[in-house]
């Protein structure tokens, strides 16, 4: 086995590790933890570990697809349809629940693009990642959305969205080289941890700040855009308290909690992102990819 292929395979470990700490990492409002089911019947905490779990032979794809890949403008074509066979192995191992759909496209891309940057001798820091993630996805809202009128049924909930209020997504995350956690999760995760802030803590304060700024279509398909704004605002809040730092910050978090389960609002789309985060420190950190 090449040293290349053993570090592909390694950034796939290092994903799948990723689903399974942030699907851990508790209490988070609305979303499947160890406590709770959250905003969900369907899905629960052994749900996203053998979702995760069938999910590590694709991710290893997607970045062996990146390393062998010469042209950064067709790559994507490639990384998708490997996704579309991780999405099909998702849901024959899941029973038909939706656990990972997002996070395989965000996942599919990100690896991709570490892929080709080991294969060109780059360095894998998060910003270069992201810098080549943004380059393998430019045009994929004009070209996934253009074509949509206002006079179509959709055909999923993100097109939906997207009529209704412009409203991109993933997609536009992953276009613009997920900026949300270049500005905003990843300097909040780092500051974190060096300040030895416990692992569990770290992440759920991470979630915090993207449910701040996050435009998270999952909110508004479920629900609509006054509550998605009514999410940012509490979570900023709870942010002022101190997040998990001190007791106000987590009286109000378990109080959000019980708030979106309730009302059935789930923040997956924050969730992920919050994998995406793990997954990109992680990576900068780690001797295998000859940072750490």
């Amino acid at each position: 086995m090449s040293w290349e292929t053993k570090r592909a395979d390694r950034l796939a470990a290092l994903a799948v590790e990723a689903l399974l700490v942030e699907v851990a990492a508790t209490p988070k409002p609305g979303l499947v933890d160890r406590v709770n089911n959250g905003a969900h019947d369907d899905m629960d905490l052994l749900t996203f570990q053998v979702s995760a779990a069938v999910l590590a032979p694709y991710f290893a794809e997607f970045a062996r697809m990146g390393a062998a890949h010469r042209h950064l403008d067709t790559l994507l074509t490639q990384l998708r349809l490997i996704g579309c066979a991780a999405e099909k192995a998702m849901y024959a191992r899941t029973g038909g629940v939706n656990t990972h759909k997002g996070a395989i496209f965000s996942f599919g891309v990100l690896l991709g693009s570490a892929g080709w940057l080991l294969a060109h001798g780059g360095r894998l820091t998060a910003n270069a990642v992201l810098d080549v993630t943004r380059m393998v996805c430019a045009g994929l809202c004009r070209t996934d959305y253009g074509a949509l009128i206002q006079d179509v049924v959709p055909g999923t909930k993100g097109e939906a969205v997207y009529l209704a209020y412009g409203l991109t997504g993933v997609r536009g995350e992953a276009e613009a080289g997920f900026p949300l956690v270049r500005e905003y999760a990843l300097p909040t995760y780092r500051l974190r941890r060096a300040a030895h802030t416990l692992l569990n803590d770290s992440l759920v304060d991470v979630l915090l700040v993207l449910m701040a700024h996050n435009m998270d279509t999952n909110i508004i398909g479920r629900r609509d855009l006054p509550s998605l704004y009514a999410v940012q605002r509490e979570s900023a809040r709870i942010l002022t308290l101190g997040g998990m730092g001190t007791k106000a910050g987590r009286e109000a978090v378990a109080a959000l909690d019980a708030h979106l389960i309730d009302s059935w609002i789930s923040p997956g789309g924050s969730a992920d992102l919050v994998a995406v985060t793990y997954f990109l420190y992680e990576m900068e950190q780690s001797d295998t990819f000859g940072l750490g």
